[in-house]
């Protein structure tokens, strides 16, 4: 949909509800809490990765379950993955729903491969180009998946990040990206610089969102999957070309507080 054909008085209300929503209230009911407990780039990476992993079901359980699964790690993430405290997790423990320590031995092997060579997630990135990647958020996911796969005895786990790129929405590692790269000093931490620039974010397709896009006429497909996550945005960065997927916080309030019943 081009811009010119959303009626300025939408344009008004996502605009609205973009400001409201993003606010330091947000902060205290949203995973986005937990990278903003540290203050080194690399804890900040981690638990932005492993935190997004996780996002999905009740906020109120996914928030739970981040600050106890950060416990297992004695909330020095980092520090955990470099002494390779993940060989001595305990078996088949539950983390959040489907999620396993099994699971997040998995991730943590992979992260352990990635900071023995790299000194930031960031450089990792910038040197599996994802700064000229057409679709950054799945280049990276692909460039991360094959670092774990290799950390791991050739052996693939789905439930760490999506395998199949050509159908996912990457919903949740979109949503890391928005923490890492948005930086507007009120709810995103903004501490990759020079990384991804925010205009070219995809906006992190959940249930919420889709359908409020869907209901407000910015995205025709019902499919959530890679091709509408990515039709959305097209839509959000005619809007706001800078910085699309601040829309996020509109679409999002607007489908949790049934601001459209």
């Amino acid at each position: 949909m081009a811009v010119q054909h959303i009626d300025p008085t939408l344009k008004e209300l996502l605009d609205f509800h973009a400001a409201r929503v993003n606010s330091p209230e947000f902060v205290q009911n949203d995973p986005v809490q937990f990278p903003r407990l540290f203050t080194s780039q690399r804890d900040i990476e981690i638990v932005s990765l492993l935190c997004s992993t996780i996002a999905w079901g009740n906020r109120k359980m996914i928030c739970a379950d981040c600050a106890k699964m950060l416990a297992l790690m004695d909330n020095a993430p980092y520090r955990y993955v470099m002494e390779r405290g993940y060989d001595d997790l305990p078996e088949h423990q539950n983390i959040h729903r489907t999620f396993f320590t099994d699971n997040l031995a998995h991730f943590l092997r992979g992260l352990y491969a990635i900071y023995s060579k790299y000194g930031t997630l960031a450089d990792f990135a910038l040197d599996c180009g994802v700064r000229e990647a057409e679709f950054p958020s799945w280049h990276l996911a692909e460039a991360v998946n094959r670092q774990l796969y290799m950390a791991n005895g050739e052996c693939s786990d789905s439930r760490c990040l999506p395998l199949n790129m050509g159908q996912t929405a990457l919903k949740r590692l979109n949503m890391a990206l928005r923490w890492l790269v948005r930086d507007d000093g009120i709810v995103d931490l903004g501490v990759w610089k020079g990384v991804i620039e925010p205009s070219r974010l995809f906006v992190p397709l959940d249930v919420h969102v889709g359908n409020t896009a869907r209901a407000l006429g910015l995205l025709q497909r019902k499919a959530a999957d890679r091709k509408s996550a990515v039709e959305l945005t097209g839509v959000l960065r005619a809007l706001r070309p800078h910085d699309p997927v601040w829309y996020d916080y509109a679409l999002f309030g607007i489908g949790v507080e049934g601001v459209l019943r």
